[in-house]
């Protein structure tokens, strides 16, 4: 753990986004597993990971840890949870270009909600933005109406959700430790897995799956941008960030030959340079890096 806490926080954001891409990769490599059994085997994984990592970190204060993040910090998990669940279920049901362009419009939603709920400015930038981010997801999504990719499409505005939800309970609440929270989502998700499910029995090929996606993929990924997020500017994070919107695709398209249409790339497209002027235009504001 002291390694990779020596490691540059920019480099820890790339290595954790570069780990998260190939989540739309390892779930269409599934093989005869339904969604919910392989959200709720990608969880055991992923609690024993960050367990272990907590154990590491705090001791034999792990208990105290998550029970001094309170309320906050137990609503954060289920909200946490609830995003990992409809990021299984997105993958499973649409296209990882879709799925991974719609994330990024989390910064979109984290402005509008900060704008109703925390009374934030909405600069010009930020509502060119939305505009921008609007019309790609229109343009993404338009032509799959007919291709019974919607119901994954829907599902998977519930992760940018979510996190915009994250991210106002860390602000209002800026003594929340985030590491913790990670279990409790883990919990959570696995929780909905296996109540999901009408049995949690599956080949060894997919445990394979899942324990590299519990650990490698979003265990590591998420330790990794946790650490990474504690030295890096947080608008370099979300412009390293989109490092996993344009490698997921690209893992899909090279071993899974699912090729993304012309509207789905234009669009996307749009998205992430929606995304990234908003990401500017935090540079110019209040983003600034502070230590603690």
């Amino acid at each position: 753990m002291n390694l990779i806490s020596k490691l540059p926080g920019p480099l820890l954001i790339f290595l954790g986004a570069f780990c998260l891409s190939f989540g739309g990769l390892i779930v269409k490599s599934f093989e005869g597993s339904t969604l919910w059994q392989i959200l709720f085997w990608r969880q055991v994984f992923f609690i024993i990971t960050v367990t272990i990592f907590l154990y590491f970190n705090y001791k034999k204060n792990v208990f105290s840890k998550i029970y001094l993040s309170g309320i906050p910090g137990l609503i954060g998990g289920i909200i946490l949870g609830i995003g990992f669940s409809s990021y299984v279920f997105a993958m499973y049901n649409t296209t990882v270009a879709n799925t991974n362009f719609i994330i990024q419009t989390q910064t979109i939603f984290l402005a509008i909600f900060g704008y109703f709920f925390l009374k934030e400015k909405i600069s010009k930038i930020t509502l060119a933005s939305i505009i921008l981010a609007i019309s790609g997801l229109i343009l993404m999504l338009g032509n799959t109406l007919s291709s019974g990719q919607m119901s994954g499409n829907i599902v998977a505005f519930v992760m940018p959700i979510t996190f915009a939800i994250l991210i106002l309970i860390v602000r209002k609440y800026p003594t929340v430790d985030m590491i913790p929270l990670q279990l409790v989502a883990g919990v959570v998700a696995m929780i909905i897995g296996f109540l999901a499910s009408t049995k949690i029995s599956i080949s060894i090929y997919d445990i394979f799956l899942a324990f590299i996606s519990g650990t490698f993929q979003i265990g590591l990924g998420f330790i990794f941008i946790t650490i990474g997020a504690k030295k890096t500017l947080s608008a370099m994070v979300g412009i390293i960030m989109l490092t996993e919107a344009i490698l997921g695709p690209l893992w899909a398209w090279l071993f899974v030959n699912e090729n993304p249409s012309f509207y789905v790339l234009t669009g996307g497209g749009i998205i992430i340079f929606a995304v990234f002027l908003q990401f500017v235009s935090s540079f110019k504001g209040k983003n600034k890096y502070n230590p603690q």
